[in-house]
């Protein structure tokens, strides 16, 4: 791969057949910085979480009042108004990685949103998954890590997702009448979020920081229609007390105290390393080179968790222009990139959606709080390979009949394209098997 093609598949979401051949592939890469839109027309005319509080609210007050035969009923209305939102959401991700003029970042909020991953397959949140990705990653993909972190531990996504909307100190004032404390939200923040797993935190941490989190919870009925906040901490299912958390005490100071947590997380040198680590793996290698990695923790400690200038480094790190295509595309990749070589701009939502389930990468969907997996061993077994070439087959047979292969491989490819590859195509046996060779090509489905 030579520089342009690597900046438009390594870094970016693929090319299109219009894309220009950069000169300068870095700039073109730093320039999306400052012309990044977080919330594209299509993202702001998508439910808010605001709207989306209010339809839980009347859905749990509706099952509370309702006869018990009723419940159910209310419970499936509450579903299917959230499947409906979770698939127009889905068509606006979809939608504005196809069109989006800044790739790379675009690429970013993938990434980040997978780092703080939530799932649909908690039905009851499947209405928020979008409102997440809008509210708590793309505004802060450019921005500090401490605050994407405090964005996404108070979003209600999150808050449902790992069932901290139902955590109580157990000698709070609500104390033994309230659930128990829940531990899920703190041993996520701790093992995924910051930290990473087996990286010196012990349970106990995990216990005195689920204390911390207590009170953090989901605004109530009269919260969502006087304010227009998310969030609401409720000091009545606060655990009192001081916490001792990695050897440091916390003095009880309320929402306050698990904040405080979180700043020294984000500040860990632990943390600034299982950071650089996952994003050196994404955009260079399944083995991620050592020296580089220190580089990124390195920046990312000096700028104070600043994203930016870790991203700065990256592009800068000439372990990322290696012209060899280290990284499997996952299913997203691969279908997102197809869609933009064959230029299709605007799709349907649902039948991109059945084709991510098909491909096992469905949106917002991954089978734990992990998110999905990041090398090449996850997605690149025989079966998966066969669906990608039905997949293929059905794309280039619905594709524009004017396309010609032989013209569109060298265009999106940009000088990545085999001899060997460019003469299957030349002898495919019609014009969308030759489409089809092109997506399912070893260069094509590499970045």
């Amino acid at each position: 791969m030579n520089p342009s093609a690597i900046a438009h598949h390594r870094f970016g979401l693929g090319a299109q057949p219009n894309a220009e051949v950069l000169a300068d592939p870095q700039r073109w890469l730093l320039s999306q910085f400052s012309t990044y839109e977080p919330l594209p027309a299509i993202w702001k005319a998508h439910s808010s979480t605001h709207a989306q509080l209010r339809i839980w609210n009347e859905m749990q007050r509706g099952v509370r009042q309702a006869p018990e035969g009723q419940r159910s009923g209310i419970r499936e209305a509450y579903l299917r108004e959230g499947s409906r939102i979770y698939q127009a959401a889905a068509g606006a991700r979809i939608a504005s990685a196809l069109q989006t003029q800044t790739p790379f970042v675009e690429r970013l909020v993938h990434f980040w949103a997978n780092h703080f991953a939530v799932s649909v397959d908690k039905l009851l949140m499947v209405g928020f998954a979008g409102c997440f990705e809008a509210e708590a990653i793309r505004p802060h993909v450019l921005g500090r890590f401490e605050d994407m972190m405090v964005a996404v531990a108070q979003h209600p996504a999150m808050l449902l997702y790992l069932d901290q909307a139902q955590s109580v100190g157990p000698n709070s004032a609500v104390g033994a009448r309230g659930r128990g404390l829940n531990e899920n939200l703190a041993r996520e923040i701790l093992e995924l979020h910051t930290m990473g797993v087996r990286s010196g935190y012990t349970q106990e941490d995990i216990k005195e920081f689920a204390r911390a989190l207590t009170g953090w919870t989901l605004p109530g009925n009269e919260g969502i229609e006087q304010s227009v906040s998310n969030f609401r901490f409720v000091p009545a299912l606060h655990e009192p007390g001081a916490r001792t958390i990695l050897g440091k005490t916390y003095s009880d100071t309320g929402e306050g105290q698990a904040r405080a947590v979180i700043r020294d997380l984000a500040a860990s040198p632990v943390t600034a390393r299982h950071i650089a680590t996952k994003l050196v793996r994404h955009f260079v290698s399944d083995s991620p080179p050592p020296a580089l990695i220190q580089r990124l923790a390195d920046t990312f400690l000096q700028n104070g968790g600043n994203l930016v200038s870790v991203y700065r480094e990256l592009i800068g790190a000439s372990e990322a222009w290696q012209p060899v295509a280290q990284k499997f595309k996952s299913p997203w990749d691969w279908l997102i990139s197809s869609l933009r070589a064959l230029n299709r701009g605007s799709v349907e939502a649902s039948q991109v959606t059945s084709l991510l389930n098909q491909l096992g990468q469905p949106v917002w969907r991954p089978g734990s709080p992990a998110g999905f997996q990041d090398t090449d061993a996850a997605w690149a077994a025989p079966d998966a390979l066969i669906r990608r070439v039905e997949i293929a087959q059905r794309l280039a047979e619905s594709s524009d009949a004017v396309v010609d292969a032989r013209k569109l491989g060298p265009l999106v490819l940009q000088g990545a394209l085999s001899e060997r590859t460019s003469r299957a195509i030349a002898l495919a046996e019609s014009g969308s098997s030759a489409i089809a060779l092109l997506l399912v090509s070893p260069e094509f489905l590499r970045r």
